[in-house]
Formats: structure tokens, C-alpha cells, sequence
């Protein structure tokens, strides 16, 4: 289920890219409270009759509604009517029901069972890796390794041998 106040984040998350892309001062607060909006947003998912997240929805298109006001003053102050009128259309059919952007895929996962008192970290590669290279390395630090696939593997262990590690797995980042 696609709500539109999350178009409405995306739009206006787009437009304070741009805006940002095009050396733009945007208010200091603009950027944590659109992080706030999508907690919101994303907790309202979870239980849509739950009161609370009913209220927490509610007042995020509140804020999401003085956002759009203080963006589009700057869109159209520093770029002018046109470019301002562009992101206007583009909230105009979030109105009416249209869906305008996409969310990008997120490959991130919560950690199931991750072994407690334990840090972890994963490691996306961008081409399959042998197992031998990692399991070398996380054996000589004392790491507990976890291969989701053949591009993602989990490190678990002590917060100072899994930053060693990393470090040492860091090469297979650059790997075509």
C-alpha cells in the first residue's frame, strides 16, 4: 500500500536534492526532520489502525506540508517560476493519487539472530568472492563468518578485531 504523503516525501525529498545539488543554503532542520517524517511514515506501515501511529502520521504531513512551503519558496526565489512550477505539477499529481517517484531498492536487512554482546558488520561485494580470501582473514582475528550469498557476508566478533578485518576485506571493495 503506497500512501500519498510518502509521494509527497519523495517529491519533496527530490526537490531538496536538487536544491542542495545546486549549492542552495536549505535550513538546518530541513534535512533530520524529513528523516523523522519517513520513521513516521515507515511505522505507520506497520500497524495502520494503531492510534498512535495514526497521530504520528498525522502530524508528519503536517510537517511534510511546512517543508513544501519553506522548499518551494527557495526553488522559486533562487531558481524562479518555471523550475518552481515543475515540482508544483509534480505535487499536483501526488494529489490526485499518481505515483511520480519510486523508492530505491534497498538491499539493507535487519540481522536475524546475530550472536549477542557481539558487533557485527556486513560486507556487499560487488562480484563473488572466494571463501577461502574471507574466512583466511576472519580466522587470523578471531571473527565469526556468515555468507548470505555469494556478494554479502556478515562478520561477527569484537568491536576492534571486526574494524581490523574490515580493513584487511577493504581491497575486495575494489575488486570489478
Amino acid at each position: 500500500m503506497s500512501l500519498p504523503s510518502e509521494q509527497n516525501w519523495l517529491v519533496l525529498n527530490n526537490l531538496l536534492k536538487d536544491l542542495t545539488k545546486r549549492g542552495h543554503e536549505i535550513p538546518s532542520g530541513i534535512n533530520p526532520e524529513m528523516g523523522l517524517i519517513r520513521s513516521s511514515i515507515s511505522s505507520y506501515h506497520r500497524d495502520p489502525t494503531h492510534p498512535e501511529l495514526i497521530n504520528g502520521l498525522a502530524k508528519a504531513e503536517m510537517s511534510l506540508n511546512n517543508i513544501q512551503g519553506t522548499l518551494l519558496t527557495i526553488a522559486e526565489e533562487k531558481e524562479g517560476e518555471e523550475y518552481a512550477d515543475y515540482w508544483l505539477d509534480l505535487l499536483k499529481q501526488v494529489m490526485q493519487g499518481k505515483k511520480v517517484f519510486e523508492f530505491a531498492d534497498s538491499r539493507s536487512k535487519f540481522l536475524v539472530n546475530a550472536p549477542p554482546g557481539l558487533t557485527t558488520g556486513r560486507i556487499n561485494l560487488k562480484v563473488p568472492l572466494a571463501e577461502e580470501r574471507v574466512q583466511e582473514i576472519a580466522e587470523w582475528h578471531g571473527l565469526i563468518i556468515e555468507f548470505n550469498d555469494d556478494v554479502t557476508v556478515e562478520l561477527h566478533g569484537d568491536k576492534e578485531d571486526l574494524k581490523i578485518g574490515l580493513k584487511e576485506m577493504g581491497s575486495f571493495f575494489l575488486e570489478q
